[in-house]
């Protein structure tokens, strides 16, 4: 959370628990009083702990295990014919795909079938 939205939660809480306070000192008998105090104390308890709160960071690894002999071949780009490199390949939802270092084609790789 950026310093001046966790700022703005702070005062935010501090003013929430200052009205639950006055809410439930002068509820005088009036459960009415006495159970808004408590929800703004709640609300200014959970306003504080927000800043608190990290987002959980996911990491995805994808692996790709080839079944028998795989031989590399090398590659060429499509549209410039120039030599492509392990690293001009990324995985992109799922699928494999190829943008040369040279023209800046982008395309997805198809495997050819073997008859």
């Amino acid at each position: 959370m950026p310093p001046i939205a966790s700022l703005i939660a702070y005062v935010l809480s501090a003013t929430l628990a200052l009205l639950g306070l006055v809410f439930v000192v002068g509820a005088q008998g009036q459960t009415a009083r006495f159970v808004v105090g408590v929800i703004l104390f709640a609300a200014a308890a959970a306003l504080a702990a927000l800043p608190r709160l990290r987002p959980q960071q996911i990491e995805v690894k994808q692996t790709l295990d080839l079944p028998g002999q795989v031989a590399i071949k090398d590659m060429a780009c499509r549209s410039c014919g120039s030599a492509l490199s392990r690293d001009d390949i990324s995985i992109q939802n799922g699928a494999a795909y190829v943008t040369c270092s040279h023209c800046d084609a982008t395309y997805a790789l198809e495997e050819a079938p073997k008859w």
